[in-house]
Formats: structure tokens, C-alpha cells, sequence
């Protein structure tokens, strides 16, 4: 038995049930206060130990959506029925980290996300914090979707779904699946039929590695200025950069996203020949990135982030690049500067030593 954890601040009776981009529109006159990320992290980190006390095979899909197998726990918690597992997980969780989880159980993670969701208590119904998909009910539990409520059906799969007359889980179920391939082709085809019936082979990966390390911050006002940006991007950048040397990788890939004050989200992607590691060489190409968002449309940015994705171990052997990139994106200068701030910060704290800006 799979089941999937996902955990939201409650403070002051307020229930963080939404996007907060939706409930600033709802709300437009709301005061907004910022999160440190390492006050998140942290309780992320929390939420996880206790977790692996029920089980080790605890996979974190992101800072504060967690999934378990509970496979072959039966004879260890004497054959008590998963709902009451749960509910225990729940009251440890708030005990020790002040925080509420909602917890959603099935025969795979798929289901078990879905069921997260419904587990999440809401004015005017009875949820509990705990809905477990009994093995067999998966079929009857997915007719409740729409096909928007499915990961990884994004907008434009959705419009063309929508052009076949398919918009909930029960649209599809009317469909045979070679109906569905002829429509869609063979891979997608077979995909929505399984995920309809809420199939998903797809294993709990405790150890897995990740796809991508991101830091993005929100601000309490939105911000005008080139440069004002360009401060919060080098803050952003260092720590991003600061979490890859972290976990031993180096990154291909590097992404700025920015969310205009009309909560318009754009971003740009650049992958370099050779992959970087040092906050002087994220930042460089972050910094280029956003003079091009910019560029593009000038007006007030309500959000900023970065992204460093096609990870690498930092043991692969990478030469740096003398042809490809010149001058080249990363030098070791570069990489011996970032261990020492790194050595600095571990000595002495997190805001110990940083680079300051430099205009190129």
C-alpha cells in the first residue's frame, strides 16, 4: 500500500488551501508576508524523519509532498487497518514539528496523491485529514476527476482532450483504449486509460535523485527596478548553486522564471556545453536570461526564481570547457572560491560569506 503525505501551514485559523497566486486574486488588498526557504526546508526535513519512523521507504517528491510504501508493515503494526496508520502519522507529525498533514492512501501513487487531496479538510465537509482508496475502489474513486485533476495533464493536453469531447475521468472511461490510441497515438493513448483507472506502476524511490534543485521568492511589494531584480536573483542564485555543491552535482541547464504583477509567469532556459556548480557562473547566465525576460516585458515582477536541472554527479569525470565557451562559463577559480565559501559558511553560518555583484 502506497500513501502519499503532504503537509500546510495552518497559523491563526488561517488553511493554506490554495495557490497564492489565486488567493491574491481573490483577496487583492491581502497582505502577503514572505517565508524564509530555509525555515520550509527545515520543517521539510522534519515532517521526513518522522515519517521514516513508520517506514524507510519514504520518497520526497518536493519540499512538502512525501510518498511512503507501507508495503510488508502488516505484522509490524499488528494488522491495524491503514486509516488508523495514518491518523498515528498525523498526530506524531503535529506533535513534533506544529504542523497538519493530510494523508491519502492507495495501490499506487497516483491514487494515493488524489486521495491527499481529498483528505484535506475543507469548510463544510466531514474529511478528517486521512482518505484511504480501498484495493479494488480504484475505478469508482477516479470517476470523481476531472482530466485538469490528473499530474501531468497539462493545459495544452487538456485542450486538446477538449477538442475530443473529453474533460472528466468518466469522458475517457466511455472510450476502449484503441479508440483512445487512435486519437491520440500509441504511448499517450495507453497512458490515459491507465491513469484513468488510476494504474500507475511508477515505485516509491527513497533514494531518488533529483531532477532539478530550484529556489524562488515571492515579494511582499513588486519589484520595478533592473537592478532590485538583479540583487534578489544573485541571493537566489548563490543558494541554488550552494544546494548543488551540496548533493555532489553540477547542472546543464539553468532557468529563470519571473510572474509579473498581473500574475503572468514567464521563463528562459539556457543549457551550457559544460556543467557549472559555482554561484558565479548560475548567476552570470541567470543575470542574461532576465535581461531577456525583461526585455521582452518590461513591467512590476511579483515572483523570481531559478532553476539548475540535467544534473550530473560531481565525480563524472567533466572537463571544462576551453573550445565551446568563450571564456569559459566555470573555471576552477570558480570552483575553489565556492568550497571556501562554502567552508566559511559551515564554520561560521549560512550568511557568513557571499559574493557581491558584478556587472559584466
Amino acid at each position: 500500500m502506497v500513501t502519499s503525505a503532504s503537509y500546510e501551514a495552518r497559523a491563526y485559523g488561517v488553511h493554506s488551501a490554495m495557490p497564492m497566486a489565486r488567493a491574491v486574486r481573490l483577496c487583492p488588498n491581502a497582505t502577503v508576508v514572505p517565508v524564509s526557504w530555509e525555515a520550509c526546508a527545515g520543517k521539510s526535513r522534519e515532517i521526513k524523519d518522522v515519517l521514516q519512523r513508520f517506514t524507510p521507504a519514504v520518497e520526497q517528491a518536493s519540499s512538502d509532498e512525501f510518498y511512503l510504501d507501507l508495503t510488508g508493515t502488516e505484522q509490524l503494526y499488528g494488522g491495524e487497518p491503514l486509516p488508523t496508520t495514518a491518523r498515528r502519522m498525523r498526530e506524531a507529525v503535529a506533535r513534533e514539528t506544529a504542523l497538519v498533514v493530510s494523508i491519502g492512501g492507495g495501490t499506487s501513487k497516483l491514487v494515493a496523491k488524489l486521495a491527499a487531496g481529498v483528505a484535506k479538510p475543507r469548510a463544510g465537509t466531514p474529511a478528517d485529514g486521512v482518505h484511504v482508496v480501498a484495493a479494488g475502489a480504484e475505478l469508482e474513486f477516479m470517476r470523481r476527476f476531472a482530466l485538469a485533476d490528473i499530474p501531468f495533464i497539462g493545459p495544452r493536453f487538456q485542450e486538446r482532450l477538449a477538442k475530443l469531447g473529453l474533460r472528466a475521468v468518466n469522458d475517457v472511461l466511455r472510450c476502449d483504449s484503441e479508440t483512445l490510441v487512435g486519437w491520440l497515438g500509441r504511448r499517450e493513448g495507453e497512458w490515459l486509460a491507465e491513469r484513468v483507472r488510476g494504474i500507475d506502476a511508477s515505485p516509491v524511490e527513497p533514494q531518488r535523485e533529483p531532477k532539478s534543485i530550484s529556489r524562488d521568492e515571492t515579494f511582499p511589494q513588486d519589484l520595478v527596478e533592473d537592478d532590485a531584480l538583479a540583487a534578489r536573483l544573485l541571493l537566489l542564485a548563490d543558494r541554488a548553486s550552494a544546494d548543488l555543491r551540496e548533493a555532489g552535482l553540477l547542472a546543464r541547464t539553468i532557468t529563470v522564471k519571473l510572474r509579473d504583477a498581473d500574475f503572468t509567469t514567464r521563463q528562459a532556459s539556457r543549457t551550457l556545453s559544460d556543467p557549472v556548480q559555482s554561484e558565479r557562473a548560475v548567476y552570470d547566465v541567470g543575470r542574461e536570461l532576465l535581461r531577456k525576460l525583461r526585455a521582452a516585458r518590461r513591467v512590476p515582477a511579483r515572483l523570481l526564481g531559478i532553476a539548475v536541472s540535467q544534473l550530473v554527479t560531481g565525480d563524472a569525470g567533466v572537463q571544462l570547457s576551453l573550445l565551446d565557451e568563450v571564456p569559459p562559463r566555470e573555471t576552477e577559480r570558480d570552483r575553489t572560491l565556492s568550497r571556501v565559501i562554502d567552508q566559511v559558511r559551515e564554520k561560521f553560518g549560512p550568511d557568513a560569506l557571499g559574493r557581491g555583484p558584478r556587472e559584466r
